[in-house]
């Protein structure tokens, strides 16, 4: 397993909630938590960005990705909306998290409340090469369920 070092900001409002850390030995994210004055309640079929008090400096060649915890998700359906999210290495803003309600109640966000996990992966970008055709594969242009049920 590999290691990597990340500058983080503690924002006045995240004072006092407990930095991101690894629950166990071999977790592969870090829980990130609300930083709100107030409960915010989220409606069924409704999405809101809650900050974390967080803002971070992540390595070039490193992102951070930023996906739902599946407890929220299983019990009360409660989803990061645009999992999973992606916070780039020259970013410097705080890290906020939009989440949807996706069950049929109402859930109130509080105050530490463990909303989302962070990943810290390493970053591969993609050099093109524009060609008139590809190689062939078994599968060819099959997509969207075409190997199997």
């Amino acid at each position: 397993m590999s290691s990597v070092t990340v500058e983080l900001k503690i924002l006045p409002h995240g004072e006092g909630l407990p930095l991101p850390a690894y629950a166990t030995e071999d977790s592969a994210g870090v829980d990130l938590v609300a930083a709100l004055k107030d409960p915010v309640v989220l409606e069924p079929g409704q999405r809101t960005m809650i900050p974390t008090g967080l803002a971070m400096a992540l390595p070039r060649g490193w992102e951070g990705q930023v996906r739902p915890r599946s407890g929220l998700a299983l019990k009360h359906g409660i989803t990061v909306l645009n999992s999973p999210g992606t916070i780039d290495a020259d970013y410097r803003g705080e890290v906020c998290i939009i989440l949807a309600n996706l069950g049929s109640a109402a859930f109130t966000i509080a105050r530490g409340e463990r909303i989302a996990q962070l990943i810290v992966a390493p970053v591969s970008q993609a050099a093109w090469k524009v060609v008139t055709e590809l190689s062939t594969t078994a599968r060819g242009a099959g997509g969207f369920g075409s190997t199997g049920v």
